[in-house]
């Protein structure tokens, strides 16, 4: 049986750790460098680092704050902001990440997709969803959740397995922030099209809300950062919650 992963995830604005409610109202939490030797050093599985305006605002990622990072953690670090072309996975996985997200730069561009898992192969290639309800549709946004694609996320979540991406983030803009659970309607929904591995993101706000995540199939980690950054919950408590609770955990 494969072993659940747990995920802080830092959002990065002008070389800050920051987070918002649904995508906005954001707010200064703390410096990345040192937050992530903290969850490095706290029994996080992976880390996620997202430069979350670079593409609004139309620039590449800040590879200098997330080569800073990298030299900090001993863990697998995934990065996204701003990648549109396959110099901007090479410029990141240079500056010490071990997989790319892509999501505004792929939804201008499929083919990136297949372009990358050709190149740096399936298991580098992570496809970031921001989703939110709209009219009764899954859909995508882009540019960090500001722009409605009007691409139905079901669909785009097929596609982008079938071009080649390895694992799929699944971005709930309904439940982001607000602390209240996971998006399990949509999690469900959305793995029941692929069956690559899917990191849920959104909604997380107690120990109970991890343990009704992994109840799902095909759900393979859960992403945080608002009850993470505040350690409301610490991730070694989790996890040892998590194994009393059945869940498979590397402890």
């Amino acid at each position: 049986m494969l072993t659940k992963r747990i995920i802080p995830c830092l959002d990065i604005r002008d070389g800050r750790v920051v987070k918002g409610i649904n995508f906005k109202g954001l707010r200064d939490i703390d410096d990345p460098v040192e937050l992530a030797q903290f969850y490095n050093d706290s029994g996080a599985d992976e880390l996620v680092f997202y430069d979350i305006t670079a593409s609004f605002e139309n620039r590449p990622l800040f590879t200098h704050i997330l080569e800073r990072v990298a030299s900090r953690i001993f863990i697998p670090l995934t990065v996204g902001g701003s990648i549109n072309t396959l110099d901007d996975f090479d410029r990141v996985l240079k500056a010490g990440a071990d997989k790319v997200s892509v999501n505004s730069g792929a939804i201008k561009n499929p083919e990136l997709i297949d372009d990358a898992a050709k190149k740096y192969g399936n298991q580098c290639v992570v496809l970031s969803m921001d989703v939110a309800r709209v009219d009764g549709r899954y859909q995508v946004f882009s540019k960090g959740g500001r722009e409605d694609t009007g691409l139905d996320a079901l669909s785009w979540a097929r596609e982008g397995q079938e071009r080649g991406a390895g694992e799929l983030v699944l971005n709930s803009i309904d439940t982001d922030g607000v602390k209240e659970g996971f998006d399990l309607e949509m999690l469900s929904d959305v793995a029941s099209v692929v069956s690559i591995p899917i990191v849920a993101s959104g909604g997380a706000g107690k120990m109970e809300d991890f343990v009704s995540l992994f109840s799902l199939s095909g759900v393979d980690a859960g992403l945080a950062a608002s009850i993470f950054h505040s350690k409301q919950v610490l991730i070694d408590d989790l996890k040892k919650y998590l194994v009393h609770n059945g869940v498979h955990m590397r402890i």
